[in-house]
């Protein structure tokens, strides 16, 4: 089988660009005139930005690389099983020719035969049960190592979704922060920066999705903020964090605000 330390990619590359660009941002935000220009606050949000793409791209390639090895490591078993099974097929083969042979000798004598024949039965049988024991173990030890590999495969998948995940909240409190900000031009640039990196997690199957205000709270989607146990009825006030769902599986509720009864 195919050695997955061979497969493994190097991210001492991918971590020295990640350390330069979150270097260069500092530069940028240190060298700047107080305060910062709309210009060098975009180029250290698009540093940063692609500082965390760097640090995440390895492990999605390692993860992909790793896929595919499997699927060849599974194809590489099958062919020898394919390979012993006529192994086996070719020693049966001479075993019947023996039987021949041993009828050809006997000529009539039937204790001789049946003897010989019991022999031959007695032989294959051996054979038969040793060969389902050797592809019994070798299923065994298959699937320990597709079990072992599948678990790592979990751990770095989990990995590298918690630090998209991380990513995505830091920008949508930026987002919100530049709305609150009161300068449309600069909400609309992150707005666009926003969509955009959602875009790209979406390649790899996380999807962020909102709660409007005026929706009607669905405890399945929704998760009220300092609130153990609300109305089934309660009407969204405010969105606090968006909900996440990964593949089709829904990994993180939206976190919102109801609306006080007064409202």
């Amino acid at each position: 089988m195919n050695e997955f330390s061979e497969w493994k990619i190097s991210k001492t590359p991918f971590y020295i660009a990640n350390a330069a660009l979150l270097l260069i941002a500092v530069i940028v935000v240190e060298k700047a005139a107080h305060p910062i220009s709309f210009m060098e606050m975009v180029a250290v949000i698009a540093c940063v930005a692609l500082g965390a793409l760097f640090g995440c791209l390895p492990f999605i390639l390692e993860y992909r690389a790793t896929s595919k090895i499997l699927e060849v490591n599974a194809v590489t078993s099958v062919s020898e099983q394919l390979l012993n099974l006529k192994t086996y097929s070719s020693q049966i083969a001479v075993a019947t020719d023996q039987w021949a042979l041993v009828q050809d000798a006997t000529k009539g004598s039937a204790e001789k035969t049946a003897a010989a024949a019991r022999e031959i039965a007695d032989r294959m049988a051996k054979e038969v049960s040793a060969f389902n024991e050797f592809q019994a173990k070798m299923n065994d030890s298959e699937k320990a190592a597709l079990r072992l590999e599948t678990e790592k495969l979990r751990r770095t998948e989990g990995e590298w979704l918690q630090v998209v995940v991380r990513i995505l909240d830091h920008i949508y409190s930026l987002h919100n922060a530049a709305v609150r900000s009161g300068q449309p031009e600069v909400a609309e640039q992150i707005g666009q920066f926003q969509t955009a990196c959602r875009d790209a997690a979406r390649r790899v199957g996380l999807t962020p999705f909102a709660a409007e205000p005026a929706e009607k709270f669905d405890a399945q989607k929704h998760r009220v903020h300092g609130v153990e146990n609300p109305p089934a009825d309660g009407i969204i006030a405010e969105l606090l964090a968006p909900g996440l769902t990964f593949q089709g599986r829904l990994i993180r509720p939206a976190l919102v605000r109801l609306r006080a009864a007064a409202e």
